[in-house]
């Protein structure tokens, strides 16, 4: 039993010191000669512009994520169409199960909201010269950014003014 193991090491060994082989004559034989041009960064054709190190929105991420999980169902749904005649009701039940809880985790990316690929605004402090950090009613600034219940233009001018009335600096207690 264990001289079949053995085999299976010569057959990696000898994989192995055949790449490696390849490799050293391909780097002996092949021309070195560099130029701008060769060692530019490619981009399908096009000259490159900026730095390569951009800071990519996460929605891609989970998107590639999500679709490859989808994916995987997808590829497994094949091999068992085809032995499902001769499993029988097994085979039924298998992926009767197998779908569902591809479903709840559909149901999941869905509830998460992952699915939207337009998310709101998010709500941030600012700061106001003399009173510090204030942070804003976010169901105002929502509808500020339009991603709220609408609202006329003359009420979010209103209630902007408001605001700034509400927030003096002379206001402010000095503590003295």
């Amino acid at each position: 039993m264990l001289a079949d193991y053995g085999y299976v090491l010569l057959f990696v060994i000898i994989g192995a010191v055949f790449a490696g082989i390849t490799l050293l004559v391909a780097w002996m034989l092949r021309p070195n000669r560099p130029s701008p041009e060769k060692l530019s960064t490619y981009e399908c054709g096009e000259d490159p512009e900026g730095d390569a190190w951009i800071q990519f929105n996460n929605r891609f991420y989970v998107i590639a994520l999500m679709f490859l999980i989808f994916e995987v169902e997808v590829v497994l749904l094949f091999p068992w169409a085809i032995v499902f005649k001769s499993m029988g009701w097994y085979a039924f039940w298998a992926m009767i199960v197998f779908v569902s809880l591809i479903f709840v985790g559909f149901l999941y990316e869905l509830g998460k909201g992952d699915l939207q690929w337009d998310k709101p605004q998010p709500v941030v402090p600012r700061y106001v010269e003399g009173v510090g950090v204030v942070l804003p009613d976010w169901k105002k600034e929502m509808a500020a950014n339009g991603n709220g219940s609408p609202e006329s233009e003359a009420s979010r001018e209103a209630e902007k003014v408001s605001t700034a009335a509400e927030v003096k600096p002379s206001d402010m207690d000095d503590g003295s």
